[in-house]
């Protein structure tokens, strides 16, 4: 999973790499940051192989237009106890957390300065499986929510538009072990989405990590 990682690092000096740098990206009536290697390459292989073989993904379903479909992609919810959340009317409740969840949300606390209680995870199975356009604003999340996002496996575009500025887009690329950092007015300004694409693509496991009021 990572050798097309270290071909590109290979066009550098790999031990002057910070990982840990943060990028602020400019935009509008929002805070967004990324870290691209949060996680090194064997660990966040390693993370991929783990969470894919061990957490209980489910197939929620959705109701459009009086026809329920499958919504494409698996998803998962984990948190600490008694902590529910619905999206896109779906209710889910959360499973306790495991070794390698509270070992990703430690590293990302570290750097967020926010202490997560829940997280919802997404496997995206090919090119094929996507989200649509949203934000994470529902009303568990309280007043400018914070989203931790944590990318593992096949590159994902991470595409963004301003909700009252049709001027305002913004396109990220998800590599594998980043880490994203949504904060302040960015929920109630900005929607996302990844998009379908016809490219051939392998698996891709995302994790946001929320705070539930």
């Amino acid at each position: 999973m990572c050798s097309w990682r270290l071909m590109r690092y290979d066009l550098f000096s790999y031990n002057n790499i910070d990982t840990t740098t943060c990028t602020f990206i400019d935009m509008p009536d929002a805070e967004v940051y990324l870290y691209s290697s949060l996680f090194m390459c064997q660990e966040a292989d390693d993370l991929f192989d783990t969470l894919k073989n061990n957490i209980s993904w489910q197939q929620q379903q959705i109701k459009l237009y009086g026809q329920v479909h499958d919504i494409p992609r698996l998803t998962a919810w984990y948190g600490e106890q008694n902590k529910t959340y619905v999206y896109s009317g779906i209710k889910v409740h959360s499973s306790p957390w495991n070794a390698e969840l509270l070992r990703i949300r430690e590293k990302i606390e570290n750097v967020s300065e926010i202490k997560f209680n829940s997280v919802l995870l997404n496997l995206y199975r090919s090119g094929s499986d996507s989200v649509s356009w949203h934000s994470d604003d529902e009303p568990e999340l309280g007043q400018n929510p914070v989203i931790g996002s944590v990318s593992l496996g096949e590159t994902r575009q991470f595409q963004m538009k301003h909700k009252f500025n049709r001027d305002e887009k913004q396109k990220i690329m998800l590599e594998h072990g980043s880490y994203l950092l949504m904060k302040g007015k960015t929920q109630h300004h900005w929607l996302h989405q990844i998009q379908k694409s016809k490219k051939i693509m392998g698996e891709r496991i995302n994790l946001t990590f929320r705070v539930i009021k």
